[in-house]
């Protein structure tokens, strides 16, 4: 069974860090990337974040680049968000999702697996 598992989120205040988890079964990770995105309420997901490729190589959007880094540990099935300086503005469900082929890394119907989510909430 294909499964994304997110973890790791909490309530922090502004300036504070978190590291989020997707831990990840039923395929081989090393063959998949990983992309992080995140809902806030009322509103449409959107990618945010990192995005780590099945290539190795690594890139985050604009917005959370200075802040946001992501990794992995293929030999764990999983994948880390290390979220630093954290804003109230990041606040909101994060998701990680697999894909196995992308061109873009940057949209959702790029991703074929999804997690449920976990919440992060930053207080000012």
């Amino acid at each position: 069974q294909v499964q994304l598992v997110e973890s790791g989120g909490g309530m922090v205040q502004a300036g504070g860090s978190l590291r989020l988890s997707c831990q990840t079964s039923g395929f081989t990770l090393e063959y998949y990337a990983i992309g992080w995105f995140r809902q806030a309420p009322g509103k449409e997901r959107e990618m945010v974040s990192c995005v780590s490729r099945n290539d190795g190589k690594t890139f985050c959007v604009d917005s959370v680049k200075d802040r946001f880094t992501v990794s992995r540990d293929n030999t764990k099935n999983t994948v880390y968000l290390q979220m630093n300086n954290l804003k109230p503005e990041d606040t909101g469900t994060y998701y990680c999702a697999a894909t196995y082929g992308a061109f873009w890394y940057l949209y959702q119907y790029e991703y074929t697996n999804w997690g449920q989510g976990t919440q992060v909430t930053v207080s000012s």
